[in-house]
Formats: C-alpha cells, sequence, structure tokens
C-alpha cells in the first residue's frame, strides 16, 4: 500500500523559512521522480520542484534560488527547504510521486511540474506567509 504524508507546513512572516517533509511507504523511493506541487485559493495547481533517482532537480522560477528540493533515501523521506518566504508562497503545499507514463514515470523530464502526470499524492500541508 502506498503512503505519503507531508508536514512541517505553519505560519510565518515574509523573509522567514519553513521545512516540509514529506514520509513515504509503499514503493522504492530512491527509483523514482518525486515532485512538491502547491495550490492556493482559486488558482491551479502547480509543480514547485522535483528531484529524480540521480538527485536531478527541477524548480519553478518563481522559486528558483529561494527554495531547496533534497532526497533522504534511507529515510524514504522528501524535503523541501523554503527560504525568503514572500505572500505569493501561500498555498497548501503537496508531496507526490510521477506516475505517468508508465515507462518513463522514473524520470522527472519535461513533465516535471505537471499535476497530470502524477499520483499518489499525500493530503497537504498549508504554508501561510504574512508581510
Amino acid at each position: 500500500q502506498v503512503q505519503v504524508a507531508e508536514s512541517g507546513g505553519g505560519a510565518v512572516q515574509a523573509g522567514g523559512s519553513l521545512r516540509l517533509s514529506c514520509v513515504t511507504s509503499g514503493f522504492t523511493f530512491s527509483l523514482q521522480c518525486m515532485g512538491w506541487f502547491r495550490e492556493a485559493p482559486g488558482k491551479e495547481r502547480e509543480g514547485v520542484a522535483s528531484i529524480d533517482r540521480d538527485s536531478r532537480t527541477n524548480y519553478a522560477d518563481s522559486v528558483m534560488g529561494r527554495f531547496t528540493i533534497s532526497a533522504d533515501k534511507a529515510k524514504n523521506t522528501l524535503y523541501l527547504q523554503m527560504n525568503s518566504l514572500k505572500p505569493d508562497d501561500t498555498a497548501t503545499y503537496y508531496c507526490a510521486r510521477k506516475t505517468f507514463p508508465e515507462r518513463s514515470a522514473r524520470t522527472c523530464g519535461r513533465n516535471w511540474a505537471s499535476p497530470a502526470y502524477f499520483g499518489d499524492w499525500g493530503q497537504g500541508t498549508q504554508v501561510t506567509v504574512s508581510s
């Protein structure tokens, strides 16, 4: 049974930092493309960052230089270090595993930021940034 659980969200002031965690089970974590997504009220879910089995990463332009994605393979855990937070970062953050297309699901590739290519979503953790 696949399980994904995010934690670490909270309320911070602009310029502050948070570290999100995503604990997983039920699949070979070290071989996956894993991604962080976020969804703000009234907006579509968007890709934030991803990392593959070779530790190759992708970042949305809006977070590049401020956020860092990493993975602890021994703990089957994904992290998102968020620095210099802005009010626009306010959203529910989700962790997910890329599942489509099946043949290349382990490669983040050009579809790393598309929610439709990901499955096994967590329940999300809320991040609120105030000014």
